[in-house]
């Protein structure tokens, strides 16, 4: 389970200097957050504002009913639910001298771990990722969350250990060969972004989140919307009853998705680098040459959050060609050139791909730049 940024905005004056010029308009998530009536992971809402995707679908079935096909809508699931524990219902793994086994029995996934003559179980409670690239695990003990010690690999079909959570050696207890404690304010942001309205006015609860990244996660709570909508009248009044995304500026749209992604800001602010910093697509794209805070280039420009991933190369070619095209006429101002290379393939030279060797998968690099240009996270 990847830990989430923490940004603090005690460095913010400090760390300004050093970030490109148009960064001024951009913003750590904990500001966001403090600034604004609603932002995704905001904990400002009543749990009864929040009336659940299938009100919404009442008047946009079409968007809802492709969303949940997404890895956002799927990337939580409490354990007994998670298609990878009910397709696998044995996986093991054996690594520094312990084992470690994800056994289904009835509707529920034991975790058991042996270490030397001692062997420790508990019931698995979530899941976190959808499990196309891993998945990772909670149980709970003693009115605590923990991380189990291995997650499971698609690319492997099998398990390993969870990222940046490898032993080096035999362990020095069982307790420490199973899991780790995740503390209070690391578990309220990783369901923050893995489910929907686990954080409220009336506090963080888990039994009261919904899971995945569903509507609300970034509209908002859409009880009074739909209760606008249900009484009739200005469309337009109802509109300003529920968040929009869509009328943001391009600086504020990529922060919108760094709330979970990690903004700019809260990369700089984190002093995070390498694998980290690279897998934060905010910071990687508005680290580009080409960033100029068009709207042409925000990541709802290329992604469609209410649709699945496109993984087809040449999908993405017409975004590059929006800017790079050729002039058709002689007055207006000329466009940024066109590769000399190629005009189709764009994103497989100009975002390279790079292997997280400890999660068994091969991440976009969202930093765009030419071919020969160094890239160092």
């Amino acid at each position: 389970m990847k830990t989430l940024l923490g940004a603090r905005l005690t460095l913010l004056t400090a760390t300004m200097a050093a970030a490109p010029a148009i960064s001024s308009a951009q913003m750590a998530t904990v500001e966001r957050i403090q600034q604004s009536p609603w932002w995704p992971t905001s904990s400002k809402a009543p749990r009864g504002d929040f009336v659940g995707p299938s009100e919404c679908a009442s008047c946009h079935r079409a968007n809802v009913a492709s969303q949940q096909t997404t890895t956002m809508a799927q990337t939580a699931s409490r354990a007994d639910d998670a298609a990878v524990l009910k397709t696998h219902e044995r996986l093991a793994f054996q690594a520094a001298g312990a084992s470690f086994v994800l056994a289904r029995t009835g509707q529920h996934t034991v975790f058991t771990v042996t270490h030397g003559s001692q062997t420790l179980s508990a019931p698995l409670v979530w899941a976190f990722g959808r499990g196309n690239v891993g998945q990772s695990y909670l149980f709970e003990r003693d009115g605590q969350f923990h991380e189990a010690r291995v997650s499971y690999y698609d690319s492997i079909k099998g398990l390993d250990f969870t990222p940046n959570r490898a032993l080096s050696g035999p362990p020095p207890n069982i307790q420490e060969a199973m899991s780790r404690v995740v503390d209070a304010a690391e578990i309220r942001r990783c369901f923050g972004c893995h489910t929907t309205a686990s954080s409220t006015l009336a506090g963080f609860a888990t039994s009261r989140a919904i899971p995945g990244v569903t509507c609300e996660a970034c509209h908002g709570p859409g009880r009074a919307h739909v209760a606008s909508m249900e009484r009739g009248g200005d469309r337009r009044r109802a509109a300003r009853t529920i968040f929009n995304p869509r009328t943001l500026d391009a600086n504020d749209s990529v922060d919108l998705c760094g709330a979970c992604h990690a903004t700019f800001w809260d990369v700089q602010l984190a002093g995070e680098r390498g694998i980290a910093a690279l897998r934060s697509q905010p910071f990687r794209l508005q680290s580009s040459r080409c960033w100029t805070g068009d709207r042409r280039l925000a990541c709802v420009s290329c992604h469609d959050p209410h649709a699945p991933l496109v993984r087809a190369a040449s999908f993405y070619d017409s975004r590059c060609l929006a800017c790079h095209r050729q002039s058709s006429s002689g007055t207006a101002a000329p466009p940024p050139r066109m590769c000399p290379v190629a005009a189709t393939g764009c994103v497989t030279c100009h975002m390279p791909k790079y292997k997280v060797a400890e999660m068994h998968y091969t991440f976009t690099d969202h930093l765009i730049r030419k071919p020969l240009e160094g890239a160092s996270p």
